[in-house]
């Protein structure tokens, strides 16, 4: 039923307003036209949303694309200090990187792979948005954990990987099966550990959004 009602309801919240400043909008247009996988709108709306709601003053990003999400994270951050987001793919690199370069957003652009950058960045984050390798993001929270305090939020998208991710693993193909198990891994993560306050949450292509409630030793 969520499935089959998605459209409907993401045609009706697009009948309330929500804009992006003109460079963003700019990007999002060349980024569909060149079929980049960006953030969905909704997900947009619940970014920016966020953003308002929690202030942030240091936030990682793990999957950077040609930047849209980190620069609309910024945009709606009113207390950013710092946005380090991370980008492996070699053909997004550049276009990120002249994105980032024309705007005044305080990102650290780091180049390479998540699993090795994440264990040598140093100090904690208030906010970490999850958008890379579905496989991986497990190790993903395995590594950003001790980057984390009282209070962080994280936040994983594409968790419901349109609806595969309800349905049993012997279902799927086989080239699903592995993202499908270590997607319901991290999901199993988060949401048995009692250090964290998870919810998931059917937005675009799903979210799971985390509180981290418990430090270690407490």
């Amino acid at each position: 039923m969520i499935f089959e009602d998605h459209d409907r309801f993401a045609g009706f919240l697009s009948s309330f307003p929500f804009e992006l400043p003109p460079s963003l909008a700019e990007i999002r247009k060349k980024a569909r036209e060149d079929h980049v996988p960006i953030i969905r709108d909704d997900t947009q709306r619940f970014m920016a949303f966020l953003m308002k709601v929690t202030q942030p003053r240091r936030i990682l990003e793990i999957g950077t694309a040609v930047g849209f999400s980190a620069l609309l994270m910024a945009h709606f951050d009113d207390a950013l200090e710092e946005l380090v987001t991370i980008e492996n793919y070699e053909p997004r690199i550049q276009e990120a990187s002249e994105n980032f370069g024309r705007s005044d957003a305080p990102v650290t652009f780091l180049k390479g792979d998540a699993s090795e950058i994440l264990k040598t960045i140093d100090g904690s984050f208030d906010f970490v948005f999850i958008d890379a390798a579905k496989g991986q993001y497990p190790d993903y929270l395995h590594l950003v954990r001790d980057h984390l305090t009282k209070g962080s939020v994280i936040v994983a998208d594409n968790i419901l990987q349109d609806g595969r991710i309800l349905e049993p693993r012997e279902a799927l193909e086989r080239r699903d099966r592995t993202i499908h198990k270590r997607i319901r891994g991290y999901l199993d993560m988060v949401m048995n550990d009692g250090s964290f306050q998870s919810t998931i949450l059917p937005v675009g292509d799903g979210v799971a959004v985390s509180i981290l409630v418990q430090t270690k030793g407490r």
